[in-house]
């Protein structure tokens, strides 16, 4: 049997590694088991769904719990409510202790490299060799600020979303959020019941029907169906559609503009920079206390050591395949193969396809080539000589 080079932790050498466990490592870790694949799954959270928990408490999901689920195992409860992120990070776990998975958690992958023909991933003293090599992180790890964040005075509370949990961390007074997607309206709104709020930026539209269990009952099936199978790399709609939309700010899903205005938020423009100490929208000064930047975030793929990517920056693949680096693939991408992809929905279609392509793989690495047969004479002749 082999071995890794985990002193800590002395196994197998695993056929496949797949680095990050969160529902895309879980859903091909799914499809992996079935085929009684010898995989290992690395995840640097210290429990299985902590990258959910460690969200801001009042977040839930934008989608309906009917389409939450991963395969295998439906999510619990009422199919039109919209979970919470601590009911999915619960139910990550289950589904991994349910199926028996072999997540490794509290180990960050810093680097992954090809030697000998096969990926070696290290994560501080522990190494691990294997022949494939599943990417479910997602390219956005790095919260992003603007440079003139530093600027701002020692007094000013700053926190990114990312590191954002409710009201009680801010100190009292005016609060500006910074960033007008999803996370910026609903921590903005939420932000309004307690301090003067106001938001900088515009978003990119708003779902044209009202958030609810109405639209989760007659709009999500055909939103799904859309995002699916219409705007995909699939169809001629979705070729010409995805690059544009992969390029524009995401449309306000359940807080709208209006609301915001009627919860007192004001909407101040574009902030461009820092006057001694406090920041500048349109020309303004803001006398704030606190600043929330949900500016999203950068891609992060610098342990990714090996050549993966195209010009622009981002992992060269068709499905989940990068075909630059035969044995690595990818899941959890915004608009990998469709608009949906970064879903769970998306996410669970791409990882059926991503099983079927690796075990289909698998299978022609393992057919012996065909052998032409003897012609008769030739068997007569050997037959001659044999007697």
């Amino acid at each position: 049997m082999n071995e890794t080079h985990d002193t800590r932790e002395p196994t197998r050498v695993p056929d496949t590694v797949v680095i990050g466990g969160g529902q895309a490592g879980l859903a091909i870790g799914f499809h992996l088991k079935r085929e009684d694949r010898d995989f290992v799954i690395l995840d640097e959270q210290q429990r299985i769904g902590d990258a959910w928990r460690k969200r801001w408490d009042s977040l839930r999901l934008f989608t309906p719990a009917r389409y939450d689920g991963l395969p295998g195992m439906r999510f619990p409860g009422d199919g039109l409510s919209f979970p919470t992120k601590d009911e999915l990070a619960d139910y990550l776990e289950e589904y991994a202790n349910r199926n028996a998975l072999p997540v490794r958690t509290g180990v960050r992958v810093d680097g992954v490299r090809r030697e000998d023909g096969r990926f070696a991933i290290s994560a501080g003293d522990r190494r691990w060799t294997a022949e494939r090599v599943i990417l479910t992180t997602g390219a956005f790890r790095d919260p992003r600020v603007p440079d003139f964040a530093r600027e701002l005075a020692t007094s000013i509370l700053q926190l990114h979303s990312a590191d954002y949990r409710n009201p009680l961390q801010l100190q009292p007074g005016p609060v500006l959020v910074v960033g007008l997607g999803n996370s910026g309206a609903e921590i903005a709104r939420e932000l309004s019941r307690t301090h003067p709020t106001s938001v900088s930026g515009i978003p990119g539209g708003e779902l044209p029907v009202r958030h609810g269990r109405a639209a989760a009952r007659l709009v999500f099936p055909a939103v799904r169906f859309i995002g699916l199978h219409v705007l995909s790399r699939g169809t001629p709609i979705g070729r010409r559609m995805l690059p544009k939309l992969a390029t524009r700010a995401a449309p306000l899903i359940r807080t709208r503009r209006r609301e915001l205005a009627a919860a007192g938020v004001v909407s101040v423009g574009r902030v461009t920079g820092v006057s001694d100490g406090l920041p500048v929208a349109d020309g303004r000064v803001l006398a704030v206390t606190n600043v929330i930047w949900c500016t999203g975030f950068r891609p992060d793929f610098s342990w990714l050591q090996v050549p993966a990517f195209d010009e622009t920056g981002r992992i060269r693949q068709w499905r989940g395949v990068v075909t630059s680096v035969p044995g690595l693939y990818v899941l959890g991408l915004d608009a990998m193969y469709s608009i949906n992809s970064e879903s769970l929905p998306g996410t669970v279609r791409d990882a059926a396809y991503l099983a079927r392509h690796i075990a289909a793989e698998r299978h022609l690495s393992a057919t012996p080539p065909r052998t032409a047969p003897v012609p008769a004479s030739s068997r007569h002749s050997t037959a001659a000589h044999t007697a």
